[in-house]
């Protein structure tokens, strides 16, 4: 049966590649977990060179298995930016070690911060304003440092639906962008319709607000994954994507592609190129390898790894 036959999703191929889209993955970057960074054997046959590489902190792991992360990844070529997800940092005293644990040992200089996604606060902090105002990070000289940013709003932000807490978020790390010596960007959660995003970012410059956006992608995997993910992580609009893709009995055993929203959000950029979104920032929810091999087949140049 024809629905059947579709290839593996590690496969690479090496045929002719977009070149709007090959220009938009320049200098890609893509997030792992302590645990799905020892799954791979050698990133340098998945990333090009300089692939900024986020490592996500969750709940209850341990610092001492990010820091390994951050130095195991380090000593392959890539810079490395920790999460530092404010809600499960006891206090000041506790930031300033981690800072201290990651620059000594892996020659950590960029950071993410962010609230995180518990509930109640571990300690001091509840929000990455907070570990900003600290001025830790200016203290140990970070040179970037990126924060949240919320293409379709953030419920745990603003209940009531709306954007008003996380507009008055991003205006004050505007403000604090100007003040401090560190390159500052939005790294924004995923969505899936280019359309809400385009508006979004047109918004945020029209607000006054410039940072450089990292728009947030979710990497291929299979279509009940994604929407776990995307209800989870509370992805709104853009949600129906999934869902109307679920509904296609044709795709629904298809693993999803990111390859329309890419596209259309690179022919933007291309038509526009003053357009604020410059970075790719990769969710690899089906897996690293998965997420690195279809940049390689769909990234050209852009996309080739350090052993290719």
């Amino acid at each position: 049966m024809a629905l059947l036959n579709f290839k593996k999703r590690d496969a690479v191929e090496n045929g002719p590649v977009n070149p709007t889209v090959e220009a938009f993955l320049q200098g890609y970057s893509i997030e792992v977990m302590p645990r799905t960074a020892e799954k791979v054997e050698d990133f340098r046959a998945l990333l090009p060179e300089g692939t900024r590489v986020y490592i996500a902190h969750i709940e209850g792991t341990p610092i001492e298995d990010m820091v390994k992360t951050a130095k195991r990844i380090a000593a392959e070529g890539y810079p490395v930016m920790p999460h530092f997800p404010a809600r499960i940092i006891k206090d000041a005293a506790t930031l300033e070690n981690w800072i201290s644990m990651y620059q000594g040992e892996a020659g950590v200089e960029q950071a993410l911060l962010l609230a995180g996604g518990v509930a109640k606060p571990h300690g001091d902090f509840d929000s990455s304003m907070q570990l900003l105002e600290t001025g830790l990070f200016d203290k140990a000289g970070f040179k970037r440092l990126h924060v949240a940013g919320h293409p379709e709003g953030n419920k745990d932000i603003d209940p009531d639906g709306s954007t008003k807490n996380v507009d008055d978020a991003l205006r004050w790390k505007q403000k604090f962008s100007e003040t401090t010596d560190a390159e500052m960007a939005l790294a924004t959660q995923f969505a899936f319709d280019a359309k809400p995003i385009i508006a979004w970012a047109n918004g945020l410059k029209e607000a006054g607000i410039d940072l450089p956006i990292h728009i947030g992608i979710a990497g291929p995997a299979k279509l009940q994954t994604l929407i776990k993910f995307a209800i989870a992580c509370g992805v709104g609009p853009s949600l129906k994507v999934l869902q109307k893709r679920a509904m296609d009995v044709s795709k629904l055993l298809l693993p999803y592609e990111p390859t329309d929203v890419v596209t259309e959000l690179a022919n933007h950029k291309a038509a526009n190129p003053d357009f604020n979104i410059t970075k790719v920032h990769f969710f690899p929810l089906g897996g690293i390898k998965t997420n690195a091999n279809w940049a390689i087949n769909n990234g050209g140049a852009s996309a080739k790894p350090v052993n290719s």
